[in-house]
């Protein structure tokens, strides 16, 4: 009896790192002071002493079950960004610039060039976010995991000058919302939709003329990455009030997360197009508009609160770094600190 035949290969476990090298090595900053492999990643502070208070922020997440339909089309290169995304993209609402990520992965069964392209999908995120990818684990799990499964989790850390902090605390009445567009369903709500349709390989592949794509490949579209976005912004010279990334939750829980008392936020759903597999989300699931909105981020995964005469400047700083934004509501005195979708 050894290690192999309890369901764990080492050698396995060494040929992943082996394979993942080349995607590692795209991620590295100048910071960066140990090489993967070693138990533990170091990162020199070199890149905080011009700050004044220099603030730390962090952020964990996981893809979910997302991963299902990864496994169901058996494509596993995109579940990396996803992961980096949900992390990198709460770090930067909060004014952070992301400085190094670790991933962990667990597994029914090691694979190498499996968790090879997942972590060449991190990698990417990490590329995309500016992060260096500085440790991770994989964890051969037989018995917990199913042979062909895996888990996909990760943790960012950032940081930012605390004058720089992006808190919610003046946003006022009058303030407009921008919102920013996402890549369509991101990382969020996938048990509603694994319940509206089933995620099986004839059903993901079949191509919908409505989406222009097949059905899986739109719901396996990464989440955007909102880093370089904010950075504009932030570069030209708009301070931004109030930031809410729209995750799991939809607007009706995660818009409120930035407001401070006395206020509440307005969004109005003709203010922009709403991308088609919501309409096919709803249609065939026959989901309320109200569910559909405290579910998913319709079209707009990060959410902006600005002073008026900032609003044109901050959608072209957007433009600038490739994505789409729009002014989708406003601020409005209350009683109750809530969004209402209108």
């Amino acid at each position: 009896m050894d290690y192999r035949s309890a369901g764990v290969d080492i050698e396995a476990g060494y040929e992943s790192v082996r394979l993942m090298k080349q995607f590692v090595a795209r991620t590295m900053r100048p910071e960066v002071m140990t090489d993967l492999g070693g138990f533990s990643g170091a990162f020199s502070m070199d890149a905080v002493k011009g700050m004044e208070h220099p603030t730390l922020l962090s952020g964990t997440d996981g893809v979910g079950t997302k991963l299902k339909l990864a496994f169901v089309m058996d494509r596993h290169d995109t579940v990396g960004i996803d992961c980096v995304a949900m992390c990198v993209n709460d770090v930067a609402c909060a004014g952070g610039e992301p400085l190094f990520f670790l991933d962990y992965i667990a597994c029914g069964k090691n694979n190498p060039e499996k968790i090879a392209k997942i972590v060449s999908g991190v990698a990417e995120g990490c590329v995309q976010s500016g992060s260096a990818l500085i440790g991770g684990e994989t964890a051969e799990m037989p018995g917990f995991y199913p042979e062909n499964e895996y888990d996909l989790a990760g943790f960012s850390v950032g940081v930012a000058d605390k004058k720089d902090l992006i808190t919610g605390a003046d946003i006022r009445p009058g303030d407009v919302l921008v919102g920013i567009a996402s890549s369509g369903v991101h990382s969020n709500g996938f048990s509603l939709v694994r319940s509206v349709f089933s995620c099986d390989e004839k059903t993901l592949g079949t191509y919908h003329e409505s989406l222009g794509a097949t059905l899986g490949e739109v719901l396996l579209r990464p989440t955007k990455i909102y880093v370089k976005a904010l950075r504009s912004v932030k570069d030209a010279g708009v301070r931004i009030k109030g930031c809410s990334h729209v995750t799991g939750g939809g607007f009706y829980e995660n818009v409120p997360r930035m407001l401070p008392e006395g206020v509440k936020a307005v969004i109005r759903k003709d203010s922009y197009e709403v991308p088609p597999i919501f309409h096919l989300l709803q249609k065939e699931g026959d989901i309320s508009g109200k569910i559909m909105y405290n579910t998913f981020n319709m079209g707009i995964g990060m959410v902006l609160a600005l002073d008026p005469k900032d609003a044109d400047a901050a959608i072209e700083a957007v433009s600038r770094a490739g994505e789409r934004a729009y002014v989708i509501g406003s601020v409005e005195e209350s009683t109750q600190k809530c969004a209402e979708v209108i």
